[in-house]
């Protein structure tokens, strides 16, 4: 079960993907995260986090190429399986559970 588990990265990468529209690449990824965020995010840990969550089976990956408007390169573009969307869920339930009754807690009524 541990393998199953969302780390806080891999987490935030299925939700900026999800963002996206299910599919993407690593860059738009970056700036999803950085704008939601409000914090710097390093390139290489999304695309460790992107290969990590492939192997998971939470996502899975095929090279394009992309429009020669837009450089014509190669791009692995990433989509979240059932399995990452169920993942995703089930980690959404644990935290909500979570955080149920700690409202007077977090505005120092306690």
């Amino acid at each position: 079960m541990a393998k199953d588990l969302l780390g806080e990265l891999e987490h935030h990468v299925l939700l900026a993907l999800l963002r996206q529209g299910s599919e993407g690449y690593s860059v738009p990824i970056v700036l999803e995260l950085e704008r939601c965020t409000g914090r710097e995010v390093a390139p290489a840990a999304i695309y460790i986090a992107l290969r990590r969550l492939e192997s998971k089976g939470f996502l899975t990956s095929d090279l394009r190429t992309a429009p020669v408007e837009e450089g014509g390169r190669e791009r692995r573009y990433f989509t979240v399986t059932k399995i990452g969307i169920a993942r995703l869920k089930e980690a959404r339930g644990g935290f909500l559970r979570l955080w149920d009754g700690l409202e007077p807690v977090l505005e120092g009524e306690q």
